[in-house]
């Protein structure tokens, strides 16, 4: 039972933090472990599995070398400052170095009350707790930067939110759990230096290359701006919605944290809301790189400090970056979705060939990923109606003529331009009603429908006959309205 740990962020000063193991749990009982992922960290799995590894996956013991601690941090929530937020239910045990040399953070979540907890218990129910490992798995297989679940376990004990559920903690692991509220909470505190220790422990973790700039600080402003833009696009391209995109949920390292009320969209509009928190729509599928933009520019706000010493310049200097983000993310974004088109080059009409589609989506209320799918049948001839999947509705034929005349201007066979689509168009996606399905069935301790979701997720891009009823869009009764955090 061995984590080659080797703790940086415990060697950053105390007001970083605060040290504290996590709340022993009454009986706990492993539900899922991520063997995989087990084995490329270089941990033992049939260790984690023994009563051993039980404990320290639930939080009762700690493994020789963590030095466990919850992190500080601020953060804009639906666009109100909050100046201290924190690891309210969540403990950092320490980082280790997997057998290829890279530096994961293992975190429990649900581990117990600490200083950061306000009013909450610290605790985590179930449901919650597998909804990040079902959707951070996927994210994964999508290929797309993301925290991963390394295990649940349940704790014996009850947790209290409208009613009695079942407590269960999520190990959880990430390239790193420093968010832009953590640049936050220095800078509201007017604490320059913590800020420069902060920035120099990311630039010399996670940026290096930004070491070698002139302007250091700018130069990790720069980056941040290109791997958010770069993970927003993503989000889009499969329909994803984080559901709370507070800037203490924004990585630094342009991971997708914090899945909460996340959801994927079923029929496509652009102000399509799940989470029951987002009241107004702020993080609505269509918002989300303006709000990522947004969130960026709190973060250069907290760096005008280190950006350069005359102020004005500084604001110029991060006035710029920010900037950046909108044609970094247009960019992505264009690659993203021209791809899942079936077109192999830029065209300076492809914009608005793809804009012509989303509005007809819209109007429709076509299923987007199916759509998108039935584009790649559709490739091989002008007789396969797009509406031959569930929820893709007949699109105009003006555009199938106008979209098969595009990809006539490149030579492309159409059996490896549908072979190249279906590579970007995944056949499932973790639909809401079957993740619900599988967490109320979870809940009531039968793990079948969990793991036979897990199986067809974890290869999202094939179709095989068991798949055929997780691409079903949701039956009317089945539509699931809201998502929630948990807490």
């Amino acid at each position: 039972m061995t984590f080659a740990f080797d703790n940086t962020y415990a060697r950053l000063p105390d007001r970083f933090y605060a040290r504290l193991a996590p709340i022993p749990v009454a009986r706990p009982d492993m539900v899922k472990l991520n063997l995989s992922l087990a084995s490329r960290l270089g941990l033992n799995p049939q260790a984690l599995q023994s009563p051993e590894g039980l404990s320290v996956l639930a939080g009762n013991r700690i493994p020789e070398g963590a030095e466990p601690l919850a992190m500080a941090y601020a953060g804009h929530q639906f666009g109100n400052f909050v100046p201290q937020l924190g690891d309210g239910r969540a403990i950092l045990l320490g980082e280790i170095v997997d057998p290829a040399g890279e530096r994961f953070d293992i975190q429990l979540k649900g581990s117990g009350r600490t200083p950061f907890s306000r009013a909450g218990d610290g605790r985590a129910w179930l449901g919650p707790v597998l909804r990040e490992y079902i959707v951070s798995e996927a994210m994964q297989a999508f290929g797309i930067p993301t925290t991963r679940s390394l295990a649940a376990v349940t704790t014996g004990e009850p947790v209290y939110r409208e009613s009695a559920l079942p407590g269960a903690v999520l190990t959880r692991v990430a390239r790193s759990h420093v968010r832009v509220g953590t640049f936050e909470y220095f800078a509201a505190r007017q604490d320059t230096e913590a800020l420069k220790c902060l920035a120099d422990y990311v630039i010399a973790r996670h940026y290096p290359e930004a070491r070698e700039s002139e302007r250091p600080y700018r130069a990790l402003l720069d980056a941040v701006v290109v791997r958010q833009a770069d993970l927003v696009a993503k989000w889009l391209g499969v329909g994803f919605i984080h559901g709370v995109m507070n800037t203490d949920n924004m990585s630094i390292v342009g991971e997708t944290i914090d899945y909460g009320p996340c959801a994927f969209m079923d029929a496509y509009h652009p102000a399509t809301v799940y989470s029951s928190i987002d009241y107004r729509g702020r993080y609505a599928y269509g918002n989300q790189p303006g709000i990522a933009q947004w969130n960026l520019a709190q973060l250069a706000q907290a760096l005008l400090p280190l950006i350069a010493e005359d102020a004005e310049s500084a604001r110029e200097e991060a006035q710029a970056a920010i900037d950046a983000f909108g044609q970094r993310f247009e960019r992505a974004y264009r690659e993203c979705f021209r791809a899942k088109l079936g077109c192999m080059e830029t065209h300076e009409d492809d914009a608005d060939l793809l804009g012509s589609l989303l509005q007809a989506m819209a109007e429709s209320g076509a299923d987007f990923t199916n759509t998108f799918r039935a584009l790649c049948d559709a490739v091989a001839g002008t007789d396969v109606p797009v509406r031959a999947r569930p929820g893709a509705v007949a699109l105009p034929d003006v555009w199938l003529r106008r979209w098969r005349a595009r990809l006539a201007r490149e030579e492309v066979s159409p059996v490896a331009r549908a072979a190249r689509m279906r590579n970007v168009n995944p056949a499932v996606i973790p639909r809401n009603h079957r993740v619900e399905e599988a967490l109320d069935a979870a809940v009531e301790g039968d793990l079948e429908p969990l793991e036979a979701l897990l199986d067809v997720l974890a290869s999202p891009w094939d179709e095989r006959p068991e798949m055929a009823s997780y691409t079903r869009p949701p039956a009317p009764h089945e539509v699931v309205q809201q998502t929630f955090c948990g807490t």
